[in-house]
């Protein structure tokens, strides 16, 4: 079997999609592809995705942790002639200076975002930067890689038609939010537990479209959420700043769920030894994920909340069970090196797989 039919049937296989913007992949996947290319510089990458969803946060969590620098350049922002500079004369004839933004020397990522957001001639403007890593005389520096930018056009953004001569030069990636890989981001960035647990127990509201709301949910709002609940607020305020974060249908679905955690057992008595088993879905979700935001990190209650997580599932609450101890290793991978965590995965092989 040839053509369009094996190669859907490939991705398939590998757990892909292939769609208008090129291949889907989570926010770990794009890590591993970024990293991936950045040993050998080619070819560039371009990043489609909605807006906040973590395009420009993964590309400089990876020069971060590889201690590069990161041009981040707002292709929207600039002008045709902007990345050729300016003509100096020299010896009776002209010589273009390169603009001191674009990188003289050492390791980075040059980072053109929101680029198809830019005008047509704009956009005309990096073709040879990108295919030749040259604009006029200047050329960027063998340490460095080119990463491309932008948001969808049917995600109500400005955006213009990129010519076919500009998208080929690119290989291009759509993210997608995902849960899981943005749990995994979240109980290591402080996100308040209650926005994780609703999230579990509401997965399609991570990411919608705008739709006509100014405000919608998006893994970038529903952060601003978790800094919202931080503050001094009283119920009528909270709320309005609430649904001013993710729009007024899942702010409303997230106040219910806030207020109904004062019915959650106690995690302290949980931690002690107790088995406080939820009387339903949300709150188990809200214990679950209480108890791996604040003992995660704590080495030595791993063992309690394995055990915690078996009388889960003996009283019928096997989802939650696995919920539990997969969350544990996500906040805190050392936990899989535990003895207890061990016993059980060597007990339960099939909800690891």
């Amino acid at each position: 079997m040839s053509g369009p039919d094996s190669l859907a049937t490939a991705l398939g296989e590998a757990g892909l999609s292939a769609g208008e913007y090129g291949g889907r992949v989570t926010a770990p996947e794009l890590r591993r592809v970024l990293e991936a290319h950045l040993e050998v510089k080619w070819p560039p990458i371009f990043i489609w995705g909605p807006p906040g969803v973590g395009k420009s946060s993964i590309v400089r969590q990876i020069a971060e942790a590889r201690k590069l620098r990161v041009v981040d350049l707002r292709m929207l922002l600039m002008d045709p002639v902007d990345l050729r500079g300016l003509p100096v004369p020299y010896r009776g004839k002209v010589r273009w200076a390169p603009p001191e933004f674009l990188p003289s020397g050492g390791k980075g990522i040059l980072f053109l975002d929101e680029l198809n957001a830019a005008p047509p001639l704009v956009q005309a403007s990096v073709y040879q930067l990108v295919l030749d890593r040259k604009v006029g005389e200047y050329s960027l520096p063998p340490g460095w890689y080119v990463v491309a930018a932008g948001n969808r056009e049917s995600d109500q953004s400005i955006a213009h038609a990129m010519p076919s001569a500009l998208l080929s030069r690119f290989e291009h990636l759509e993210l997608v939010a995902d849960l899981e890989s943005w749990k995994g981001w979240a109980f290591g960035a402080g996100i308040d537990p209650a926005v994780i647990a609703f999230l579990e127990f509401r997965p399609t509201l991570l990411s919608l479209s705008p739709g006509s709301s100014k405000a919608y949910p998006c893994p970038r709002t529903w952060e601003m959420v978790s800094r919202v609940l931080a503050l001094d607020l009283g119920d009528r305020e909270m709320r309005a700043a609430i649904e001013g974060c993710v729009g007024a249908g899942p702010a409303t679905e997230f106040d219910l769920f806030r207020k109904s955690l004062n019915a959650r057992p106690s995690l302290e008595a949980i931690v002690a030894g107790t088995d406080l088993i939820p009387s339903d879905p949300a709150t188990g979700y809200a214990v679950v994920t209480g108890l791996v935001a604040r003992y995660a990190r704590e080495k030595g209650r791993v063992p309690r909340l394995i055990e915690y997580a078996q009388a889960l599932g003996q009283n019928g609450l096997r989802e939650l069970e696995v919920l539990l101890v997969r969350d544990l290793v996500r906040a805190n991978p050392l936990t899989a090196q535990q003895p207890a965590f061990r016993a059980w995965a060597a007990r339960n092989v099939e909800a690891l797989g």
